[in-house]
């Protein structure tokens, strides 16, 4: 990963850890162990569904910039046929509670969002590459 991807991975991943950890500390007081480990599952899958598409699409962009969209797309396919396999396995589970899975991942998910805007707005990115001056030479 580039430098930036990792500030913009550390920019997500931080406040989503923040707002799992909070939403797993409110549901064991208001479900019990079961909530927390809802809410706990869902800040494990949105962390992994995320940095597993910003993992893909940085090293995308290190092999061919013309990669990125074919393996953001595909990435996402990929991952959304995996949730999809995931939340079928545990359709009907007693587990935990799968209520507060939900809110949780929501909640998650807008933290990650949110996060990972603010990280792209913070980098000082050069959206244009300036033209090399070479010394000694003059404008001819």
């Amino acid at each position: 990963m580039q430098a930036n991807d990792v500030r913009v991975l550390k920019g997500a991943a931080v406040p989503t850890l923040v707002v799992g950890l909070l939403a797993a500390l409110v549901a064991v007081f208001t479900t019990g162990a079961k909530g927390a480990l809802g809410a706990g599952i869902g800040l494990v899958l949105v962390a992994a569904f995320f940095t597993v598409g910003l993992v893909v699409v940085s090293w995308a962009g290190r092999v061919s910039p013309m990669a990125m969209m074919a393996a953001a797309v595909l990435g996402y396919v990929v991952k959304v046929l995996a949730i999809m396999a995931m939340l079928k396995a545990f359709e009907d589970t007693t587990a935990f509670d799968s209520r507060v899975f939900a809110l949780s991942v929501i909640a998650c998910t807008l933290a990650w969002t949110i996060g990972e805007m603010r990280g792209f707005m913070k980098l000082k990115m050069l959206y244009v590459e300036p033209e090399a001056k070479v010394p000694g030479q003059g404008r001819g």
